[in-house]
């Protein structure tokens, strides 16, 4: 419909629909909300690299085929 590409235009658009529909108040909480879930995603995202080495310091010895 817009040929894969959103401009100026088109966000007023989505952005005037956004707010007709759900009321500047609820519209703020709406954006503050998704930042806050943005932040901490990314915090956990961070917290995760920083926990866990990218390569193991030994490796974990070969699985035996024969499980008599």
């Amino acid at each position: 419909m817009f040929g894969g590409r959103l401009g100026v235009p088109e966000l007023l658009l989505i952005l005037g629909i956004a707010l007709i529909l759900f009321g500047p108040s609820k519209l703020g909480d709406l954006g503050k909300g998704l930042g806050d879930a943005i932040r901490n995603f990314k915090g956990a995202m961070k917290d995760g690299e920083q926990g866990h080495p990218s390569q193991p310091t030994q490796p974990a010895p070969p699985a035996s085929a024969d499980k008599n």
